[in-house]
């Protein structure tokens, strides 16, 4: 009787998984992989409590991140702002919505305690942080337990994983003090062949399963985080892996979503010539972009007509030739007596970001262009009087009517025109594009700056690939800004307060959006305020861990103050991999 209870067992398991859907399925991994993250959680706060050793927590900390990274696809698709508390960068955050300032939770944090070295007299503060993590550890649970997963969602997932590994994992932006990012990596991409094994048998879809081993094998033979080559491992096996994932979907015939994202979902690699959608950061019908309101935007951005005593265009401080920049530490003002408030930012590439201007006042490029034009110190105008001034021209009359089929001439159109022209400036086409997509070979000087860039240089962790500004992947839904310690030229901090003008709260003194540095070669000078002439002081302000490594007292500082230790060799190759950044057409 023995024998046939045991032979029956195996049998109702497997007929319980068959009668699951496969989406199903990879919902019960991760909620199993969900319990074992709770019972590391917990396993690290009884080493604490019992006062283990520094290499034991150290271990058991490590060993818990890891069990993160193995629901993280699934977490991080459905439950982003519970991810956030369980995994977010470890640094206060003002939430313009809420306007208050909300102090870091979870890993991140709990890893500055273990890392480099652990202070036993810490122990309070790490139970307190353990605690939080719990807590949302257990609304995680809650909210999974309803919830249902789709196929589609899950391929989606998945390929927004192996984007996360590139852009966030392998740069070290969350283990950023035990830097174990290739560890975790490896954790990453067991994560994935266990979804995809529910959906395909080895001999169907040999490809995806070999790149993920072959992926998986270079990271165990290459594990020192500054030695490691991301260049070669993303071309070799992390391009290659999404775009597999993809025709998977295909072959399955599992549909793709189709709603507007600033990553387009169905991109089949992060660095495809068109994987961003500039109409999706837009957010607005009425703000779509088309050939005739490009044309239309480019005629205005030339044209003093818009500013208040028509002596100065756009283009008369944004200049095509220098990547839409001007040149100069600051513009001049409109009367000429002073100067503008901050640099002239270039205009190129700057479509695929959710905030404009140094304190990120506005959210979208027709915002942008109105607080240009109605500024006081730079044109002075207006739009409605600008709109009634065009109503006079016959060539604006018929520009407009093309651009605006049957409608009048309005602030609202002038500002779209506009805005679409600055958007149609936004393609990516520099030889670092063409080294990714497999058309432009990359010399050794170039191969090291860009792992230098992405990699012990920290520099990737908040200009992301590829966009390289602070707008943060895989989901690109909102832009970062830093508070880096600018100096002024009399060798303190600037005075300029950044973002904290407008929300008067102390984690945003000195903040500042991270800017694109594509085209970075053309458009000297840098910084907010121009202080900067060379790319080789740029490093150097880095290199010495910013206003921080300059004796500030700047206790918000997000830029990490401890010195990169770069060499002579490592600088120039730095600027060698940012030179790739510059569009082919200058």
């Amino acid at each position: 009787m023995k024998n046939i209870v045991f032979f029956f067992i195996p049998f109702l398991l497997f007929s319980c998984s068959e009668s699951k859907s496969k989406a199903e399925q990879v919902n019960d991994l991760y909620k199993s992989d969900l319990v074992i993250l709770q019972k590391d959680i917990t396993q690290l706060q009884h080493l604490v409590e019992d006062g283990a050793t520094q290499k034991q927590l150290q271990d058991q900390f490590l060993k818990a991140h890891q069990s993160y990274k193995r629901v993280e696809s699934i977490s991080e698709y459905y439950f982003p702002a519970v991810s956030k508390a369980v995994n977010g960068p470890a640094i206060d955050e003002y939430e313009d919505e809420d306007g208050k300032t909300v102090p870091p939770a979870g890993l991140q944090v709990i890893e500055e305690f273990f890392f480099p070295v652990y202070d036993k007299n810490t122990k309070k503060e790490i139970l307190k942080e353990i605690g939080i993590l719990n807590a949302n550890l257990y609304r995680l649970e809650m909210i999974s337990k309803n919830n249902e997963l789709t196929d589609s969602s899950v391929f989606d997932a998945m390929r927004l994983q192996v984007f996360r590994i590139i852009t966030l994992g392998i740069t070290g932006f969350d283990s950023p003090i035990a830097l174990n990012s290739l560890t975790e990596a490896t954790i990453s991409l067991e994560a994935i062949e266990k979804q995809l094994a529910i959906y395909v048998e080895n001999e169907q879809t040999p490809t995806v399963l070999k790149i993920i081993n072959e992926g998986k094998n270079y990271l165990h033979k290459n594990s020192k985080f500054n030695e490691f080559d991301r260049a070669y491992f993303i071309t070799k096996y992390l391009n290659p892996l999404s775009k597999a994932i993809y025709e998977t979907q295909l072959a399955l015939k599992i549909p793709f979503f189709k709603e507007s994202r600033g990553l387009k979902a169905t991109t089949q690699t992060l660095f495809d010539k068109n994987a961003f959608d500039a109409e999706a950061f837009s957010g607005f019908p009425d703000y779509k972009t088309t050939k005739e309101k490009i044309e239309l935007g480019k005629l205005l951005f030339n044209d003093p007509v818009l500013s208040g005593n028509n002596t100065r265009s756009c283009a008369s401080c944004h200049y095509a030739d220098k990547a839409f920049t001007d040149g100069l530490e600051k513009a001049v003002s409109l009367d000429g007596k002073k100067m503008i408030k901050r640099n002239t930012p270039t205009l190129s590439n700057i479509a695929f970001q959710r905030s404009f201007f140094y304190d990120s006042r506005v959210n979208y490029l027709e915002d942008q262009a109105v607080a240009v034009i109605t500024n006081e110190n730079e044109m002075h105008g207006s739009l409605e009087k600008s709109a009634s001034d065009l109503k006079k021209s016959k060539k604006y009359a018929a520009n407009f009517e093309k651009a605006f089929p049957n409608k009048d001439i309005t602030a609202f159109s002038i500002k779209n025109a506009l805005a679409s022209y600055i958007r149609s400036l936004s393609n990516y086409d520099s030889k670092f594009d063409g080294y990714m997509r497999g058309e432009e070979k990359f010399n050794l000087d170039e191969i090291a700056g860009f792992n230098l860039f992405a990699g012990k240089a920290k520099c990737a962790t908040c200009h992301f690939i590829p966009l390289t500004n602070g707008t943060v992947p895989p989901n690109f839904d909102r832009s970062e800004s830093e508070v880096l310690g600018v100096p002024g030229k009399n060798k303190m901090i600037d005075g300029d307060l950044g973002k904290f003008d407008l929300t008067h709260a102390e984690v945003n003194r000195y903040s500042f959006k991270t800017p694109t540095i594509r085209n970075i070669a053309l458009t000297a000078p840098y910084m907010h305020n121009g202080v900067f002439k060379t790319l080789e002081e740029v490093i150097d302000f880095y290199d010495a861990g910013g206003g921080q490594g300059l004796g500030f007292n700047l206790p918000n500082q997000t830029l990490p103050g401890d010195k990169l230790n770069l060499t002579p060799l490592e600088k120039k190759q730095l600027i060698a991999f940012m030179k790739t950044l510059t569009d082919k057409k200058y």
